[in-house]
């Protein structure tokens, strides 16, 4: 097995970290390598905001579901979705571009995904653990305040690196489904019960279905940060399309 296909096994969230800073070297080729990712018509829509302000990074700790983690985190960085420079450079070249719709702000999000998760694999490279913080959706007016977000800017993802902890390094990466569970082919197979039960045990046969999957809902789908995060997104959206001239 090559060291890229190693790393990207081995690779799980960290979410405590050595006491010790991450060297400027290491972070230059993080966000290297980010920049590196692919990227819609070379566009790069995104903007990496990389926090070092100690009180930005203890709020974040507390607007994103409360997990003092991400302040102690050496490195923050949080990947915006961005049509605000494209719009500012069309209005700058005398253009007339229309607003922004939900098609270009998936796209931006995209562009800003596929480049954290080229952060996320340089990272491991160099042995330095992260974790997807997904709750910067969430308070998108208190986000948008404190990282003077414009309207066409979305905090699409958000990651936190460290060297990991003993403990950490020692944790058992969560088992994944199967292949045949997820990858299908050429057009989409609806599961059926079994398969789906078969697809969440993961190959435990202790595995029971229905007080597992009613847990899941009730901490996860319908908990209170998932609804939240619902509307915050739908909230930028209704900003987002207004921003033409913002």
């Amino acid at each position: 097995m090559n060291e890229t296909l190693k790393a990207l096994y081995e690779r799980k969230s960290v979410r405590m970290y050595e006491d010790r800073p991450i060297r400027e070297e290491d972070i230059r080729h993080i966000l290297s390598a980010a920049l590196a990712a692919p990227s819609a018509g070379n566009q790069q829509l995104y903007t990496i905001l990389r926090i070092t302000d100690q009180s930005v990074k203890d709020r974040l700790a507390v607007t994103c579901d409360n997990q003092p983690f991400i302040k102690k985190a050496p490195l923050v960085l949080i990947f915006c979705a961005d049509q605000q420079k494209w719009m500012d450079a069309y209005r700058l070249g005398g253009c007339d571009p229309r607003a922004p719709g939900p098609g270009d702000l998936m796209l931006a999000v995209a562009d800003a995904c596929i480049a954290a998760q080229n952060a996320v694999v340089a990272a491991q490279s160099l042995g330095i653990g992260s974790c997807y913080i997904g709750d910067i959706m969430e308070n998108c007016e208190q986000h948008r305040e404190l990282l003077n977000l414009p309207d066409l800017v979305f905090p699409a993802a958000m990651l936190v690196f460290g060297y990991p902890t003993a403990q950490q390094m020692a944790r058992v990466k969560p088992a994944r489904p199967s292949l045949h569970h997820l990858v299908h082919e050429n057009a989409y197979r609806r599961m059926d019960g079994e398969e789906l039960k078969s697809m969440l045990a993961k190959g435990d046969e202790a595995f029971q279905f229905e007080p597992w999957i009613r847990a899941f809902c009730e901490r996860k789908f319908n908990s209170a940060f998932s609804r939240e995060m619902s509307r915050s997104v739908a909230k930028y959206l209704e900003v987002y399309q207004k921003g033409k001239d913002g």
